[in-house]
């Protein structure tokens, strides 16, 4: 069955379903009371896009975000590939990790575990476990799961119930690993580059694992609303990427490099913040910037500077 993107977005809030989608709009007072609780669990953590251009090696950006203040860190598999390559033992990076009281909330990845080709998409598949593994091996729990290879412009429409089906094939692997891929939208994407689509996807997996990705500046290039995270349960989002918008220039116009700090743009946090509180999310927000300004900086100061952002959006809201 060939679904257009309309009639995904409608299928998504249709077929909403415990465990990906919240299951109530209206809280009682005990559930209240442990959203409070919960809001004392969020953890701060680093994407390290953030300061990418300086070129660091992935132990001594643990370093550093350790002795930064940051809970977590979320990497690139090019740099634990290069690190490993390099002749280094992941275990003693798993090793570094927890002397520096960091947690590997997630990893970034381009596996082309989506794409309409039964060859490619079967080394995708292949690839998304070879990135696994390396994750698994210093203490991660979560990948992203990206639309790499239907993307572009050019690319062909997804069928969203096809999408599903091979989000449950990766899901099975995960198993297998440890490492659970999380279905991220990419709001510029001729593909999953919406909320709903994401949602979608995780939900008519029918996988008990399933979990999305969401991002800040993504929601919004991708011309998704916010309030669509009300609908969600907390359970089902482990990581959150944390970055703000200008007002200019316009939506469609807007790259990565347009990110900035939390709080330094337009998007609205009481909003979000509310709304991630109600749903009683309780994972890591991860700075995730490709600011190009930002990466002329002192990493140290960039990542100081984006942890009190953070922290102080939270706080302005009183969250």
């Amino acid at each position: 069955m060939k679904l257009n993107r309309r009639d995904a977005l409608a299928a998504t809030v249709a077929g909403t379903v415990a465990g990906i989608v919240s299951g109530a709009g209206v809280m009682t007072g005990s559930a209240q009371a442990e959203v409070k609780e919960n809001k004392s669990t969020i953890r701060f953590c680093l994407n390290t896009s953030t300061i990418r251009e300086k070129k660091l090696p992935i132990e001594q950006i643990v370093e550093l975000a350790g002795a930064v203040g940051y809970d977590g860190i979320e990497p690139w598999i090019r740099e634990l590939e290069a690190y490993k390559e390099s002749g280094k033992s992941l275990p003693d990076l798993k090793k570094k990790l927890a002397d520096s009281g960091l947690r590997v909330e997630s990893a970034i990845g381009f596996a082309r575990w989506v794409v309409n080709d039964d060859a490619e998409r079967a080394k995708g598949v292949e690839q998304m476990k070879r990135d696994m593994d390396l994750v698994e091996a210093i203490g991660g729990t979560h990948i992203a799961a990206p639309p790499v290879g239907m993307h572009g412009k050019d690319s062909p429409d997804l069928d969203l119930f096809a999408a599903a089906e091979r989000y449950h094939t990766i899901l099975d692997v995960g198993r297998e690993t440890g490492v659970t891929p999380q279905v991220e939208i990419w709001g510029p994407a001729k593909n999953l580059s919406r909320l709903g689509e994401a949602v979608f996807v995780a939900v008519e997996s029918g996988h008990p694992d399933a979990c999305v990705l969401p991002d800040v500046y993504h929601i919004f290039r991708g011309g998704s609303s916010f309030d669509g995270l009300g609908l969600l349960n907390g359970n089902a989002v482990h990581c959150f990427h944390f970055n703000d918008y200008p007002a200019t220039p316009a939506r469609l116009e807007m790259n990565d490099s347009n990110r900035v700090y939390p709080g330094d743009g337009v998007a609205p946090w009481k909003q979000i913040l509310g709304l991630l509180s109600s749903i009683g999310f309780s994972g890591a927000v991860s700075l995730e910037l490709f600011n190009k300004e930002y990466w002329k900086q002192d990493p140290e100061m960039v990542m100081k500077t984006g942890l009190s952002k953070m922290k102080s959006v939270f706080a302005n809201q009183n969250l």
